[in-house]
């Protein structure tokens, strides 16, 4: 008999520590789809600002947005992020493939929704720039990605890295603050 006041007398079964990780099947679904709409909506502003930036503005044109500050530069970067290994152009395609593999693996054991934009926003980001490097001049593979936002004492950029830096921090904060994919913090 028990006591009021007192803990209960049978204890409630526990899942297994594996059942407690896996997500709810409804929200890991709800979770990949975020992820994925995030991603989408990444890379149709990417590529369409692309789009509009070279029909617009000419190689190396200059068009103020905020005074000096924030400026539309066209330019055609055929290395990494800050024009980095322009000589590896090759290459960078398949960084962005595996980044997508990895992301889709990781999407499987998704449940915090914070995790879902930070992967959403990096999937976007590396699909954009992969879009360019495939099927932009000059081949293959090889295409050099399209960059148009410039700042001050930085390097031209496109929304797919804005994209790809914010899930970075992102990325960062969640990690410092102990919150795994799985939605849990440690201690």
């Amino acid at each position: 008999m028990q006591s009021q006041g007192r803990t209960p007398l049978a204890q409630p079964a526990r899942q297994s520590v594996a059942a407690d990780a896996a997500p709810h099947p409804v929200r890991a679904r709800r979770l990949s789809v975020l992820l994925a709409g995030i991603a989408a909506l990444v890379v149709a502003l990417d590529q369409a600002s692309k789009q509009w930036m070279l029909a617009v503005l000419h190689p190396g044109q200059r068009v103020q947005i905020l005074g000096e500050f924030l400026q539309l530069r066209l330019v055609h970067n055929p290395g990494a992020a800050f024009g980095m290994a322009s000589g590896l152009t090759i290459i960078f395609p398949v960084v962005a493939l595996a980044v997508v593999v990895v992301i889709a693996r990781f999407s499987r054991r998704l449940a915090s929704r914070a995790w879902a934009v930070a992967l959403g926003l990096l999937l976007g980001g590396a699909l954009g720039n992969l879009a360019d490097r495939l099927f932009r001049p000059p081949g293959v593979g090889r295409g050099h990605v399209v960059d148009f936002l410039a700042l001050p004492h930085w390097p031209v950029f496109n929304l797919a890295d804005s994209a790809i830096v914010s899930a970075a921090v992102l990325i960062v904060a969640l990690t410092v603050s102990g919150r795994s994919l799985d939605g849990r913090g440690h201690g």
